[in-house]
């Protein structure tokens, strides 16, 4: 009885976090499927659409729409007024690598967590820790482009950035 009172405590409260709660650094679970069910800010992994956005579903089995906050991938087609990239698809591959082997993500959100077109704008952990979002411009696979006023972390993208071309990666490489 007392286990199910302070699931229903926990889960009560949990909810009460709105999208925009901003986190430095987000808890490490090592069982993200179970904290699933507990944790709102713990969503399964779907589908890659490029290398900067992809298909999460929540503790609801709802289908979201996930864009990572302060990077720009190279477009993998011509979406609109932005031309397919040549190296669109080496950076949809990346990300959908890691994807593969890290199917439960922490999000965790800044100012505005929807952008004009209706995705959740979220900086992304995986369950080991690491910042998604800073691995993919270090590693040269994505740009920074952080647009107000979600910016926490653009220091730490351009860094990130600085690092990948004075080592000539992904990107950069030309």
């Amino acid at each position: 009885m007392l286990q199910l009172f302070i699931i229903c405590f926990l889960s009560t409260f949990s909810f009460c976090k709105s999208q925009n709660s901003v986190f430095k650094f987000p808890f490490i679970e090592k069982d993200f499927e179970k904290e699933m069910n507990l944790n709102p800010s713990i969503y399964k992994v779907v589908k890659c659409v490029d290398g900067d956005t992809f298909w999460v579903l929540n503790k609801d089995s709802v289908r979201v729409k996930v864009r990572l906050i302060g990077v720009d991938a190279p477009e993998v087609k011509t979406v609109f007024n932005k031309k397919k990239h040549p190296f669109g698809l080496q950076s949809k591959a990346y990300l959908d690598s890691i994807l593969s082997v890290n199917s439960f993500l922490k999000l965790t959100f800044d100012v505005d967590s929807l952008d004009r077109y209706g995705r959740t704008l979220a900086y992304v952990f995986l369950n080991d820790g690491t910042f998604l979002n800073k691995k993919l411009v270090r590693d040269g696979y994505v740009t920074v482009m952080t647009i107000s006023p979600n910016v926490m972390y653009q220091d730490l993208m351009f860094e990130a950035q600085v690092y990948a071309r004075e080592n000539k990666l992904g990107i950069w490489k030309e």
